[in-house]
Order: structure tokens, then sequence, then C-alpha cells
């Protein structure tokens, strides 16, 4: 069970990758994905060693066949004259017999259950009796089954990765396009493997769609735990993309199961070089596990009503544009000295402390001043510390700003919210654990019936040079929150010299990645591997340049068919390598180009995005 406000990793097996062991009270790995051909043997060493430099503990690198399965040999000879140790992982899709010669050489290989038995998802409507739908099981029990014993033979272990875009059609004829689905699909192959007695293995559900991909591994920790497997976990966020952007969505969706304890290893798929990804996979670790110790607080369960595993959004009173059915805004800090933010996001509110500049300041329409320097003025609201209380009702204003701590006496509180429905309450932390501290009062609020919204403000010190950690930091803090259907609104406080168009964009990227608010033409990019049939970077920032206008789009941008239209299922468009110069264009899960050559590809995309939109 998930303890919500007390931060302690969830208690996993044990499992041997080589020599490097994860799960259990190992530290929280990370790792990366070869971008090389599998056949390159040389590239694929070069390759794995800058990884491994850059602090990665696995290497994944694809298999679609059995040559490049037979490679890793050569691969592994390699490396290990090079005096590197690091466990290999193999990719498989499609084709169990690639995976059962890979695992005669890696340390780990990956199966994907939507296309190891099951033919690829067509996304036909397929109806099976419940006779049928076991005989399918049957089938994937003998198939795996032999895998299974090759594995135990040489000691290799497992990981079996669903992934929401390569769910099977018999999976969606049962449980539709769910998170529930996802699960099943995991399940059904960890209950194969606990009758074989084989338990060397890893488990990842990804999603481009981070809300999917939160609450299906929440779904699957607590389906383990039911049926008493304890398997670890790997977490990512499928197709990110890249820049910040792609950070961004990461830190929104591992750091918010990280926060909660999930996670045994984390890959962050950016659509860059792939030693690249070492970095932000290891300051998210590093940044979440620091909450181990904390002093505990005080709540025991949860708010009733609250659902972790289906959670919705807090019942809370429309106070202006926050709260009720409004999304989250987004609040920015400009103090007396401050330069107007010259980016292209503008927030809903803007705090001016006593004023005196607030018209030097024209990005938002709303403004807060502290209460003791409120006096009326047109779009102006008073805000009040917690020991300002008293003086709420002394000021008249359709609407007010109390910063609430957790902590704070609810005898005193509860009934000034209560009497004053038209306060927007802004919660901030200190605590090692902040995230438990955040949750703690909107669930104390829960309990006690208050529906007044909820503004979380995050404070952070960081300077220029430090954007990408600030923007990790961010994104994790905010995670949870987020997907747990709390937040009216996000307030990024930074004390150093980041510029408001960063902190502003932060906040707005950090709420698009949560699917809550959309603000920006989105990009749905998978990171690239020695599948991938064109220069995946360089066509992304071609795309990007000729779509940025195209606000509120998801543009799905895919190396290759394995995933490229399942994840491209929630995509409005998707760009897919269809073969070596050739590419295939969508609108949603319909492909309606093929074979485009790839010089054209581009503006073929446009004119089809145009087409449409002259025709709505």
């Amino acid at each position: 069970m998930i303890n919500l406000f007390n931060y302690t990793r969830r208690q996993s097996s044990a499992v041997q990758v080589g020599n490097t062991p994860l799960g259990a009270d190992n530290p929280i790995r990370v790792q990366s994905m070869t971008t090389t051909s599998t056949n390159d043997t040389i590239g694929s060493v070069e390759q794995t060693l800058r990884i491994v430099e850059a602090g990665g503990e696995y290497v994944r690198l694809t298999t679609q066949g059995v040559k490049e399965a037979e490679n890793l040999k050569n691969i592994l000879a390699e490396l290990r004259s090079r005096g590197c140790q690091v466990p290999l992982v193999a990719d498989v899709h499609f084709n169990p017999k690639v995976a059962e010669v890979a695992a005669l050489y890696a340390q780990k290989v990956r199966i994907n259950p939507g296309n190891y038995v099951d033919p690829a998802r067509t996304f036909k409507q397929l109806e099976y009796t419940d006779e049928e739908y076991a005989a399918e099981l049957q089938k994937i029990e003998d198939r795996l089954t032999p895998f299974l014993d090759i594995c135990r033979k040489n000691h290799t272990a497992v990981r079996i990765g669903v992934n929401h875009g390569s769910l099977s059609d018999r999976i969606m004829s049962r449980y539709g396009d769910t998170p529930e689905g996802i699960v099943e699909s995991c399940m059904e192959f960890l209950r194969i493997c606990k009758k074989q007695d084989f338990h060397d293995i890893v488990i990842s559900i990804k999603a481009s769609n981070t809300v999917v991909m939160v609450q299906s591994v929440r779904l699957l920790a607590d389906a383990m735990e039911r049926e008493d497997m304890h398997y670890p976990l790997h977490l990512g966020v499928t197709e990110a993309g890249e820049g910040e952007d792609g950070r961004i969505k990461s830190a929104v969706g591992i750091g918010a199961l990280l926060a909660d304890g999930i996670g045994d290893t984390i890959r962050v798929s950016l659509s860059e070089e792939p030693e690249a990804e070492i970095p932000v996979a290891r300051h998210l670790v590093d940044y979440i596990t620091k909450r181990q110790g904390h002093l505990p607080l005080p709540p025991d369960e949860p708010a009733p009503g609250f659902d972790y595993l289906h959670p919705e959004r807090r019942h809370t009173q429309a106070v202006g544009n926050i709260g009720g059915n409004h999304v989250p805004v987004v609040i920015s800090t400009y103090f007396d000295e401050s330069e107007p933010s010259t980016g292209d996001f503008a927030p809903d509110y803007v705090y001016v402390g006593d004023g005196r500049h607030m018209n030097k300041h024209q990005k938002a329409h709303h403004y807060l001043i502290d209460f003791d320097d409120y006096h009326g003025q047109p779009d102006t609201y008073p805000i009040f510390p917690y020991n300002a209380m008293p003086f709420l009702s002394s000021i008249q204003a359709d609407m007010k700003f109390l910063v609430l701590p957790y902590g704070a006496p609810s005898e005193e509180y509860i009934p000034c919210l209560k009497h004053h429905p038209e306060v927007v309450v802004v919660n901030m932390s200190s605590h090692q654990n902040k995230l438990g501290e955040q949750r703690a009062l909107a669930h104390e609020l829960m309990r006690e019936g208050i529906t007044n919204p909820i503004i979380y403000c995050q404070t952070y010190a960081y300077h220029e040079a430090d954007k990408e950690d600030f923007q990790l930091e961010a994104a994790a803090d905010m995670g949870a929150l987020l997907f747990d259907g709390l937040t009216d609104g996000i307030w990024l406080m930074n004390e150093g010299s980041l510029s408001h168009a960063d902190i502003e964009a932060t906040a707005f990227g950090i709420l698009q990645a949560a699917r809550l608010r959309t603000s920006k033409t989105e990009y749905i990019s998978c990171p690239g591997c020695g599948r991938t049939l064109y220069d995946l970077r360089a066509t992304i920032a071609r795309i990007k340049e000729a779509t940025v206008q195209y606000k509120g789009l998801k543009i799905g941008i895919m190396g290759c068919i394995v995933n490229g239209p399942g994840e491209m299922a929630d995509a409005d468009y998707g760009y897919v390598g269809a073969g070596r110069g050739r590419i295939s264009l969508y609108r949603k899960k319909e492909c309606v180009l093929k074979n485009i050559p790839e010089e054209e590809a581009v503006e073929r995309l446009i004119e089809l995005i145009e087409s449409d939109r002259h025709q709505d």
C-alpha cells in the first residue's frame, strides 16, 4: 500500500542483471538505449561506452532480427575486451525466436506482450468468446515457456515491457484502450512466469500520455500486490520528445511515481544522443531519493472518497477563473525591480508585492498585491500571509489569496475558509518531503468539506546555468499533485537569476505535460534506435519549425512502425518511417499517405494539416 504522505520505496524483489542487480535494497538504476544498428559492432560498442561514461548502468540495443541478436555476442566480447562490464539488454518485438537467441548473449531480454505472440495491432474490432480467449492465453504460454527455460539456463533476466501503443487487438477487444487493459496485458505474462517458477523479471509500462502512464503503473503495482508479486519496475515516458519539453514531460510522469516510492530503474526517452539521457535520469533519482528518512508526517489515511488508483479532480467552488471546472492557472512573481518578461506565455496572475510598479508588467490582466498595500485597484486582489488571516473580513474583494501552510491550527483556518468562499488557498512547503506535506493539506481540506481552490507554490534558488535542474525539479514536485487532481494552479518562485520567461514557460510546460492545459503544439517523438529509418533529430527540427504555429495540435514523429501507430492514436497527425527514405503520414491512427519520399514528407504533412483545417 502506497503511503501518500511519507516517502518510502516500494518493496520489490531483487533481480540479478549481469553484475548489476536491481530491485530490493539496490539503488535505483539509470539506463539508456543505443541508436546504432546492432549489426554495427564497433559503432554500438562506442555508443555503449559513451552511455556508460555518462553513468548508465544498463544499455539496451534493438534486436529486430536473428542476425542482430547473434551480433550481441560480438558486441559483448568487444566491450569485455575493453574492460566494460555493463549489462546489455536486448529489445525484441514480434519474433519470439529472436528473443530466444538474444537470451544466449544479453544479460536481460525485453519482450513486448502486445506483439510477442499476438499479431501486430490492426485497430480492428474483434470479438472473442471466453473459450477463444482462453485458447489465445494457452498459445502465449506455449510460446513463452521455452523462452523462460532458455533464460533460466543462461541466467538471463526478462523485462516484460508493455507499451500503450502496441496493445494487441485481443486485449483491446476485452478491455479497450484503457489503463486496465495495459495492466492485464502485463499480468497475463506475469501469471505464466509465476506458474513456471521464473522470477528474474522486471516490468515496464510506458505511454507517451503521462496520465495513462502514471495511472497504469499505479494500477499494476496494486494488481501485483494483490497477487503476491513484487517484481521491480522500470519507469519511463515513451516518445517524450526532445529538449525542454521532453525533460519536463519525463520528469512529470517519472517523478510522480518515484515520489511515491515506485520504480527500481528508469530511462528518460529523449530524441537526442542516448548519453544525454543519463544526467537527466540521474538528477531525477537523486532529487527524489533525498526524501528518504524525512521527519514523518501525521496523516494515516487519505481523505474519504479519494481514490489513488482512479483519481478525479478535487471538488472545488470556483473563485473567478480558479477552481471549479477551469483549467489550472499560472501565477508569476514580479518584484519591484523585476524586468517584464519577453516570453511567449502570459501568466494568469502576477504577484507584484506592494503594487507600486504594477503598470510595468503588462503580461497579465490580474495582479496579487500584499494585503496591507491593497486599495481596491481594478484587476487586483489581496494576498494574506497566514498570520494576517484575522484581516480577511476587513478587506472587500471578490477574490482573496491566503498563504496557508500545512500544520496551521485547523480550528482557526477551517471556520475561516468556510466563512470565506472567495479565498484561494496558496500552499507552499519547506519540508524535506514537500509532496507529502502539500498532499496532507489538500486531504485535510477534503476531510473537512472545504471546497476553496488550492494553488501550489514551489520555491527554488537556481541561476541561468542550472535551468534544466529547475525544470526537472519543478516538474517532479508537481507531478503527483497534478495526477491526484489536487491542483487548481501552479506558482513557481525562484530566488536565483532565471528569467521570468523561463519560469513561466516551465509552469505552462508542466501543465501541458500532465494533459491539464494546452498552450503550444505538442510533439510525441521517439528517442530513436537501430530500427529508425531516417535522421530523426534533423527531421524533428524541420517539423517543429514548420508546425510550431499549430497550438493545441499533437504531432507524432516516429522512427518506425513498432509503436508508431499505437502511440499516435493519441496524436492528431503522425510522421512514421516506412522504409529507407520513405515516410507514411497518419491522421490519428489512420494511415492516409503511404511511402512518400522523405524529401517531400514534411511539406506533405503541412498540406494535410492545412487541408483539414480548411474543411473544419
